[in-house]
């Protein structure tokens, strides 16, 4: 079994390359296979449509494992709470209990 991870971002944010190495580490280390995919959000009309709270986003089987209650829609670059401090994307141990977590 896998598990589809599409990877949303705006062009202007770095930080999606980052969490696209993450998750390829993420399931090396868990063994859970991904079907990866990105996406480009063009407009504030789109981020509103797909629940993009900012680049990078990341759907696990279509849901945001990283949502925070009360986030809103925007074309800006996300900030992530990992154990290192802020960051741009969730570590890879974050994003391994993600995919855990999807007891797959």
């Amino acid at each position: 079994m896998s598990v589809d991870v599409a990877v949303l971002y705006f062009a202007e944010c770095p930080n999606w390359h980052t969490a696209l190495a993450r998750v390829s580490a993420a399931s090396a280390r868990t063994g859970v296979q991904v079907r990866l995919t990105t996406r480009e959000v063009k407009s504030t009309e789109e981020a509103e449509l797909l629940g993009f709270t900012g680049s990078p986003t990341i759907l696990l089987d279509g849901a945001d494992p990283f949502a925070k209650c009360g986030a809103v829609p925007a074309l800006a670059c996300r900030v992530y709470a990992t154990p290192a401090g802020l960051a741009g994307s969730p570590s890879v141990d974050q994003l391994a209990a993600a995919l855990a977590a999807l007891g797959v």
